[in-house]
């Protein structure tokens, strides 16, 4: 398969419900000529839709045995996201590249097969990680004088943020909701030590559940630091909030596991 392109790879990644869908939206809301310049990968998922998502537009939606037939396929690269069956198309991003900047919007393993994959090695790639917690509260929380852990501490802010979200979407949670819910904010830790690997880290603390994002016409707080930060990165700037972390910032670091 040629890697030959014209566009780069857009990647922003995190956690589940760290924000990531708002500020897409919010990109193309406040900043449309940066946001046309971006087509959307889609990739297929064998979870079911959640409110308001639309087939080939979120995700192609399949079953779990029709995604599993890629399998073996050199035009797929499939990932066992949380649970979910997911397949990244590798000849509709060269082909979504030829044409333009690819962008994909998602979770962190993906992302990683996205910057890591041999078939788009030459590729250009820009990437963003959005973290529920900055560098600073991470190593603060790691200091053993505080006695707390710090896997339990994530799985609880993105367990708090997540319970938030399908309220606002749905009301009260169903046992099946709450299942899935436990099985996102489990595995945030395992996705928080992968994000030394992308090209900044935006500390965000307005997740996909906080008001900041669209309540009040224009984003504030964190959720306004974090789509002016990103950007910038469209621009080719370095933004001023930015972090970068090297494999020490998260206990283990490197060597998650999906």
């Amino acid at each position: 398969m040629s890697t030959a392109s014209n566009g780069r790879l857009v990647i922003l990644t995190g956690p589940s419900c760290v924000g990531k869908s708002p500020l897409a939206r919010a990109l193309w809301k406040f900043h449309p000529e940066l946001a046309a310049r971006l087509r959307p990968l889609v990739l297929y998922n064998s979870r079911d839709p959640r409110p308001g998502e639309r087939d080939g537009v979120d995700y192609h939606f399949r079953t779990r045995k029709q995604i599993e037939a890629f399998r073996g396929d050199a035009r797929h690269a499939l990932l066992d996201v949380r649970g979910d069956l997911q397949a990244l198309d590798l000849e509709e991003v060269q082909a979504v590249l030829r044409s333009g900047d690819a962008f994909f919007e998602g979770n962190p393993f993906v992302g990683k097969t996205l910057l890591t994959h041999p078939q788009l090695r030459n590729v250009a790639k820009m990437s963003a990680f959005l973290s529920p917690l900055s560098k600073e509260e991470i190593q603060f929380l790691k200091d053993r004088q505080r006695n707390v852990d710090l896997k339990e501490l994530v799985t609880d802010v993105m367990r708090r943020k997540l319970l938030r979200r399908t309220r606002k979407q749905k009301g009260e949670p169903s046992l099946k909701d709450l299942e899935n819910i436990e099985k996102r904010a489990g595995s945030a830790f395992g996705e928080l030590r992968e994000a030394w690997q992308f090209d900044v880290v935006l500390a965000n603390h307005d997740g996909e559940d906080s008001d900041n994002w669209e309540a009040f016409y224009y984003p504030l707080g964190d959720a306004r630091a974090s789509l002016q930060a990103f950007v910038a990165m469209l621009h080719g700037e370095v933004p001023a909030s930015a972090e970068k972390w090297d494999e020490q910032v998260m206990p283990g670091g490197g060597d998650a596991e999906k």
